[in-house]
C-alpha cells in the first residue's frame, strides 16, 4: 500500500512539473512576441486625384477641418461661338460682334490666358475693356480711351454678367464675354448704342487683382 501511494505521489509530482514547464514556455513565448518590436499590420489607402482646370481654394475651419471651393474658369461656361481676334495683351483689342443670333446664356472664352493672380469674389480688379453691342454691331465704350476701370468682384458693383464671367480669370489674360440681357441691363436702355434688352460683347484685359 505505501509503495502504491509513493508511486501515485511521484506521478502527481511529475505531472505538476510538466504543467509548470509548459506554462513557463507559453509565458516566455508570449513575452518574446510582445517585445519583439513587430507592429501590427497596417492598411494603406491610396487616394487618386484628378487634375481640375479650375483653381481651388482651401479654407481652414474653426474645428481644424478644411473645405475646398472651386472657382469657375472660362471652361466652366459655354465658349464664345465666334470669338474676336486675340490681338496683343496690353493694347486695345478688336471686337467683332457675331452675325449669328444672340445667345441666351453667358458665353466666355479666354482669348489670351493669364498666368498671374486669379480673380475671385471679394477681390478688387483693375481692367481695361471694350464694349460692343448686338444692336449696334460696333464698339460703344472703351476704357482704353480714358483710364483703367476698377471694381470689387462679386458684390453687385457691376452687372451680373461681369460678376459671373470674370471669376477665375488671371492677371495677364484677355477674356471675351457675350452677356445676354438677363445678366446685363435687362430692359433698360443705357444711352447711345445700348438699347433695352441688348446683348453685350466685352473684351477685357485683367491688369491687377488686389
Amino acid at each position: 500500500m505505501e509503495h502504491m501511494q509513493r508511486q501515485a505521489k511521484r506521478r502527481q509530482t511529475i505531472r505538476r512539473s510538466v504543467i509548470i514547464a509548459v506554462v513557463a514556455i507559453v509565458v516566455v513565448g508570449s513575452a518574446a512576441l510582445l517585445f519583439s518590436g513587430k507592429s501590427s499590420p497596417t492598411t494603406t489607402t491610396t487616394t487618386s486625384t484628378t487634375a481640375s482646370s479650375s483653381p481651388t481654394t482651401t479654407v481652414a475651419t474653426s474645428t481644424g477641418a478644411s473645405t475646398t471651393t472651386t472657382t469657375p474658369t472660362a471652361s466652366a461656361f459655354a465658349p464664345v461661338g465666334d470669338p474676336s481676334p486675340a490681338g496683343k495683351y496690353g493694347t486695345a483689342p478688336t471686337v467683332i460682334v457675331p452675325t449669328t443670333a444672340a445667345p441666351t446664356k453667358l458665353e466666355v472664352s479666354d482669348l489670351i490666358k493669364g498666368t498671374g493672380t486669379t480673380a475671385t469674389d471679394g477681390r478688387t480688379l483693375e481692367v481695361q475693356y471694350v464694349l460692343a453691342t448686338y444692336s449696334s454691331h460696333k464698339v460703344v465704350q472703351s476704357s482704353w480711351t480714358s483710364s483703367p476701370f476698377s471694381f470689387q468682384l462679386g458684390v453687385g458693383a457691376v452687372i451680373k454678367g461681369w460678376d459671373e464671367g470674370m471669376l477665375g480669370m488671371r492677371v495677364g489674360g484677355r477674356r471675351e464675354m457675350i452677356i445676354p440681357p438677363s445678366l446685363g441691363y435687362k430692359n433698360v436702355a443705357q444711352g447711345p448704342g445700348i438699347t433695352a434688352n441688348d446683348t453685350l460683347v466685352f473684351v477685357v484685359d485683367l491688369l491687377k487683382v488686389s
